[in-house]
């Protein structure tokens, strides 16, 4: 209606998901031909558009865009050599909420070839890297954390360019899988450069003893100031899965009720010492069928669930050592 009120030498068009794809099909072709000279759509034209004739994108009310999604919606447009323009509408009067404002901040500063990286790390930092190690992510992040999911990600890499396993097809390198529903990040406020805030992230997912981590939180104390609770959690992590990787524990998930741990290959170094480890806790701790070692306590506050399963790993870490 407003395009008809306002323009109406302009021929346009209208693409929207409920149409069928045949609809659609044909919408998308009359517009790149040219037989129209606006196209009215939703979101449907975020990928997979290449229309070089279009160089002009008006996107309503960017603000509630998300980062990633509003990058995709730009590149439909100057895909050729003609100069092209993306505005992004916000409703005049209205005060943007904090995140908004620095997605639209964040999207005017991605303006050279290969910003995807910068753009995921500056969406992760916006939106929050969260539960990096706990229940409230999804796929191999939620079950590793962003550190630890770059680590993997890069030996794979590395493994793939070197044509595979080892020689005796055995991985190299492995690390634990930590869930403790704790929020474990370096947030924005105390480390405010997000360069700064990934190397700090990658130096932290190569330590392995208490005694470096403690180092690095001494750093970190001296460079930023006193550590907020999700930095000193962080910190809590890092010792549980240093002594988790010496204990051959693969997994280990925690929650209010107790703590379920997974050996790596189903398989403890110390058989006999881990059977005197649960004999010694009296009812409390059992191994099922499954090889899963099953400890029962009540952590309902996470500053017990943490104190609580780093003693269980320090000592199997104890008893896998002997």
């Amino acid at each position: 209606t407003v395009l008809k009120d306002h323009v109406p030498e302009v021929k346009f068009i209208v693409a929207h998901g409920q149409m069928p794809a045949k609809t659609i099909e044909d919408v998308m072709t009359a517009f790149y031909e040219g037989r129209y000279d606006v196209l009215l759509s939703t979101t449907i034209i975020e990928s997979g558009i290449d229309i070089p004739t279009a160089n002009t994108m008006i996107i309503h009310r960017a603000d509630m865009f998300g980062l990633a999604q509003m990058y995709q919606l730009r590149g439909r447009v100057g895909r050729s050599k003609t100069r092209a323009y993306a505005y992004l509408m916000t409703p005049p009067g209205k005060k943007l909420t904090d995140g908004a404002e620095k997605r639209l901040q964040v999207l005017q500063t991605l303006d050279t070839l290969g910003a995807g990286f910068t753009l995921a790390s500056h969406d992760m930092d916006i939106r929050g890297a969260g539960n990096l190690l706990g229940d409230e992510q999804s796929g191999h992040i939620r079950e590793v954390g962003v550190e630890l999911y770059q680590k993997m990600l890069e030996e794979a890499v590395a493994e793939a360019k070197a044509g595979g396993a080892d020689d005796d097809g055995l991985e190299t390198e492995w690390s634990p899988q930590i869930n403790l529903g704790a929020t474990v990040m370096i947030p924005e406020g105390y480390v405010p450069d997000l360069t700064q805030r990934m190397a700090l992230y990658r130096r932290l997912a190569d330590l392995e003893t208490r005694e470096d981590v403690d180092a690095f939180c001494a750093e970190l104390i001296d460079r930023f100031g006193p550590l907020p609770n999700e930095v000193k959690q962080l910190a809590h992590i890092m010792i549980i899965k240093g002594h988790s990787k010496r204990a051959g524990i693969e997994k280990l998930e925690a929650g209010p009720k107790g703590v379920v741990i997974s050996f790596r290959n189903d398989h403890f170094s110390n058989p006999a010492g881990l059977v005197e480890f649960i004999t010694s806790t009296g009812a409390t701790a059992k191994l099922r069928p499954d090889h899963k070692l099953v400890y029962q306590a009540r952590m309902d506050k996470i500053g017990t669930r943490l104190k609580t399963v780093t003693a269980i790993t320090r000592k199997l870490a104890k008893v896998a050592s002997v």
